[in-house]
């Protein structure tokens, strides 16, 4: 015999809806920008986040980028090979490892598209002040409550894995 499954709470549903109608068009982007650059989502963020914050350590980027440091890793490990980032170790500790845009990665950041569509930002652009930080707001709470901890979980090789599904 089944046993019967509590009813989801109505509200519950909608942000589960609103959710995959979001994965949905972040995959979408994700697709157009993987088109243009031949980068990932993921990869642009550590580019940028290098770009905005000079040398900096993985630790220092993973922690920027709200990434994992294996997911970082293995991020700077295919934008090197690519020529768009350098690492070199400190000379004080050999343990700390910086990383440094290079001119190419420069240009592919300088060439690349938004990671948002420029209808989303100009619509976000027309919210007010107080609406746009309601969003955010309501985005760090939903973050939160699907936050599943501690695990790391390294995002390329999750990306390589995952089947989109059609709706």
């Amino acid at each position: 015999m089944s046993e019967k499954r509590p009813v989801e709470h109505d509200g519950a549903a909608k942000v589960m809806k609103s959710i995959r109608r979001i994965v949905r068009a972040i995959d979408m982007r994700s697709k157009r920008v993987a088109r243009e650059t031949g980068l990932t989502i993921p990869q642009i963020v550590i580019l940028q986040a290098v770009r905005e914050l000079g040398e900096v350590t993985t630790a220092a980027l993973s922690k920027h980028a709200d990434l994992s440091a294996a997911t970082t890793v293995t991020i700077l490990d295919k934008l090197e090979s690519r020529g768009l980032v350098t690492r070199r170790r400190s000379a004080t500790d050999r343990r700390i490892v910086h990383t440094a845009l290079t001119d190419d990665g420069d240009r592919i950041l300088a060439d690349a598209p938004p990671l948002f569509s420029e209808g989303f930002s100009r619509r976000f652009a027309a919210l007010s002040r107080a609406d746009q930080d309601t969003v955010v707001a309501a985005f760090h709470t939903v973050a939160d409550l699907l936050d599943p901890g501690p695990i790391d979980v390294d995002v390329e090789a999750e990306e390589a894995r995952t089947v989109p599904l059609r709706s």
